[in-house]
Parts: C-alpha cells; structure tokens; sequence
C-alpha cells in the first residue's frame, strides 16, 4: 500500500538539494510517494527520539555532557542525525546521511499531522522539537551556522572589528562568558530587539538604539525563537487541513493513534499467569504499585465497587502482573459482594466483562493492560471515578495530600509537582519511584504502570530480576529510553527482522477500547 502524494515524486537531485544541510527549518513539505508501511515506521521511531528528548530534559541539564551523550547514541540507534554526523565531513552528503536527513523530514511532518489536534498536543511537540533542534544546533560548526541563517532568510550582519572595538567594553559587561582578551576574536550579532526578547528580559547583551549586539553562541536563542514560531502556526495550519487527512480511511486511525502511541512491551502475553497470588495483592500495591493504581485498589478496598473505566484500568493492570481468569473473578466478586452487588447480579452484570478482558467472551481479543499515553489521553475521569493519571487527573492541591499521606518527603513532593506543572506527567511518576525505591536515578524510561511493577520488583529483589517470566517478547521495538546502550542496540537488532506489517496490528491493539 502506497501513501501517495499529489504532487511528483522527487527525483534524486532534489533529494540532495532538499536535505543539503544537516538541519532545517521544515518550511518545505515532503513531496515523495511512500510505503505506508515506512509512514508507519518513521512516525514510531521519531515518536521514541522525542520521549527520549523529553525524559533527558528533565533528568539532565540540557547540552551537558551526558545529555549529548545518550541523545547522540539514542538518534544513532534510531537512524536520525546526530552529533558524530556533523563532525564527518566526509559523510555530509554521502547516500546514508542523505536518508537520515529525508527520515527526519518526513517523521517531523508525519507527527505534525498527528500532534495538531489539540492544544496540549501541539504544547508537548512543539518543545521536544525546540530542544531537540538546539542539541542539533549546538554541533554544527561556526561556518555551518551562518549557512544555516543565511539560508532561512535571517539575515544578521556580523559587526565590524572597528565597531567591537569601539564598543568593547559594553560588550564585556553585557555578554556572558566573554572576556575582554576574546572579543576581537568573537563574531557579534546586530539584531533588532524584537528579535531577542528572551535575551534582553536576561540582561545578558548590550541594548543600543533598538538593537542588540549577540555573541556568535548566543545566537541560539534567536533562532530557537524563529523556530518556535514558526512551527506554532505551522501547527495551527495543519489542523485547519485535519478534515481532508481524515477522509483518507488508511490515515485516519494511525493518526489518532501516534498521539496516544506506547511502543514498548505490552504486557498481553501471560508466561506469568498464577506468579501473584490473592494474598500478595494488599502489600504489593503499598510497595509495587504506580499510584494510579494504587488509588484504584484503595479505592475498590473502601468501596467495594469501581465504576466501568477504573475495573478496566485496574483489571488489565491485575492481569498483567499474573492474575489468571479464575483469580481475577474470584478478587472481584469477594469485594463487590462486600459492597451492595450480591452474588448473583455478579455473575450476570460483571463476569462477563472480565471474562471478556481475557479473552474468552465476545470477539476473544487478548485485551493489553493499558499504557501511560492511554491513561493519561483517553476517557478522563468524571465526578466519582477514580481511575486516569493521578498526575494529570488529580488536582495539585489533593495530589499533594495523597503524597504525603504516603510518606513522599516534602523536598519530593515539590519535585514532582513542579513536573506535574510542566505537563510531565510520566516523568512526575518516575520521580515518584526513584523517592519511594530510595533511587537517585533509575535506568529506565517510565511509560506504562505494568512497566513500573516489574522494575520496583526487580529494586525490592536486590536488583535480582525475579520477575523474569513477566519480560515477555516484545511486538515493538524497545522503548527508546530504557536500559544501556548495548540493551538498546540489542533489542532494536533484534527487532529488525520483524515485519512492518506487524506494526500496524500492534498499533490497533493497543488503542481498543476495552
């Protein structure tokens, strides 16, 4: 199947005129025929470098060292430009750097489509770009950056050497890391103050007559701006475009689906069916648990009833961790029957669904336990529920009572709410884990609450992997963030062979609406 353009397919010179430079503003849309299969491709796997971006972001100061380091190798591993490219000269234009360049192209514009549908959407994508656009930025050489400006019309004239001298003191003052024995040496900026808002508001450049003087490596800032702006009313243009996307049946669904996507494991198949007893289950979601669904259990324990998206929620998690069908019915049964459902309304109104969640009623799907994205994007809790994100759900004010009613410490707490506030949800969560495992920095990239079990069992174990039987093979390929490199390079091996069609049923079973 061919996701086809009405426009000509590019031919090989316009292949390397388009992708001649190793960064770009994506002012140009792709113009190529391609597989769907590929579309499929590139949108997961540009999904995966900004999660990667994301989670980095948060657990290290931008461009540090180790920043660079694990962004370079995850782009490496994903097939996308990266620093050691930009350092390769002989590499520049070769056929394989050429096709890093087309992927990034088309994925950026893919999850365009995708990410333009909502505020908070377009909010999340628009800064994983941004910052994934400074890493790329921050490698390229002096004489590339002023190709770059100069290609994208941003026409900032370097000052002459009579005039840093004239003004060299002001520029000393005024500029950060600049001394006094290098200006003469460093490339300052005349930029119309409009242009450097972030920069002025800072006081880190000199201010005359309406213009600012940037040092050569503050330019950054001006062009992170530009960039920002610019792909905040491309988005805005794109969703104006949605309803003729949507009307192409082979689109539609993929689209709706990246914005929700998790393409880690999935946790269906049960090598663990039996390991969690009944009895397990009180003390192992006071250690265990994620917090959305220990809330769940809480609440089922105090209730004894949970409406339909909480016995979803915490019903597939349950099986997901081990509990077999006839455990899963006996534990719901027990509770509600100590509530106001007596046995035989049971066995009519609810059975049913959970045998259906296993797989043994209806259509007979082997229902996947949910992830973080489908909690957090997909039927949010009403007046009375309590199943969703605790993070993203739950007002800050009672997410901190809930925190310290669990023993978080005040300094953890102010952690987490300041990533609750930035929209980091599935980071908050993972703050959540390093405070209550005693972690300062755990190896992994927290995307789904069956995810957190396995990890906090293998902590609580002496990191002795004793829930081996739960790491199920995998349909996708690893989450982007996890584990070394080597695990990494590993796992994207051994996927390699898998064919793409596979993606497309991985991507549909995980967004059914269970």
């Amino acid at each position: 199947m061919q996701f086809m353009s009405r426009q000509k397919k590019l031919l090989p010179n316009s292949h390397t005129e388009l992708y001649g430079q190793c960064l770009q503003f994506y002012g140009q849309p792709p113009l190529e025929n391609i597989a769907l299969s590929e579309f499929e491709t590139f949108a997961v796997e540009r999904l995966k470098l900004l999660k990667t971006v994301e989670n980095l972001g948060v657990s290290y100061v931008k461009l540090s060292e180790q920043y660079t380091k694990k962004l370079d190798q995850e782009s490496k591993n994903l097939n996308f430009p990266y620093r050691a490219d930009a350092d390769d000269r002989k590499s520049q234009s070769g056929p394989s750097e050429i096709e890093k360049r087309r992927k990034d192209h088309i994925s950026h514009f893919i999850l365009r489509l995708a990410y333009c549908q909502t505020e908070d959407l377009r909010r999340w994508f628009i800064q994983q770009e941004v910052d994934l656009f400074r890493y790329r930025f921050s490698y390229l050489s002096s004489k590339q950056k002023l190709e770059f400006l100069h290609k994208n019309n941003l026409q900032y004239d370097a000052i002459s050497v009579e005039e840093k001298k004239a003004l060299q003191d002001k520029l000393v003052n005024s500029s950060y890391a600049v001394s006094g024995i290098t200006v003469e040496d460093q490339d300052f900026y005349k930029v119309p103050f409009q242009d450097a808002l972030d920069l002025v508001r800072t006081r880190k450049v000199y201010l005359k007559a309406g213009y600012v003087y940037i040092p050569h490596q503050d330019i950054v800032t001006i062009i992170l701006n530009d960039f920002r702006t610019r792909l905040s009313k491309a988005l805005a243009l794109t969703a104006r475009s949605l309803p003729a996307v949507h009307s192409d049946e082979r689109l539609q669904p993929l689209l709706n689906h990246l914005s929700h996507a998790y393409v880690g494991q999935d946790y269906s198949i049960q090598k663990n069916v039996g390991k969690i007893s009944l009895e397990q289950i009180d003390s192992l979601s006071g250690k265990s648990f994620p917090l959305c669904m220990r809330q769940l259990h809480q609440a089922l324990r105090e209730n004894h009833h949970l409406r339909h998206g909480g016995r979803m929620q915490y019903g597939l998690f349950l099986k997901g961790i081990g509990l077999s069908l006839e455990q899963a019915l006996q534990f719901w049964r027990s509770e509600f029957i100590r509530g106001k459902v007596d046995a035989d309304k049971f066995d009519k109104a609810y059975a049913y669904s959970i045998r259906h969640m296993f797989g043994k009623e209806g259509k007979r799907t082997d229902y996947t336990p949910y992830s973080c994205m489908k909690v957090i994007l997909s039927n949010p809790p009403s007046q009375g529920d309590h199943h969703g994100c605790p993070f993203r759900h739950s007002d800050p004010e009672l997410l901190k009572q809930k925190l310290q009613f669990y023993k978080v410490s005040p300094s953890g707490i102010s952690q987490i709410l300041e990533l609750v506030k930035g929209m980091h949800y599935q980071l908050a969560c993972q703050k959540y884990f390093e405070l209550t495992h005693n972690i300062e920095d755990i190896t992994f990239s927290l995307n789904h609450p069956n995810q957190y079990f396995v990890e906090s069992q293998k902590v609580l174990g002496g990191g002795k992997d004793i829930k081996r039987e739960m790491d199920t093979p995998q349909r996708s390929q690893e989450n982007s963030g996890r584990g070394s490199a080597a695990a990494r390079e590993a796992a994207a091996a051994a996927n390699a062979s898998q064919h793409l069609a596979e993606m497309t049923e991985e991507l549909d079973s995980f967004f059914q609406d269970a």
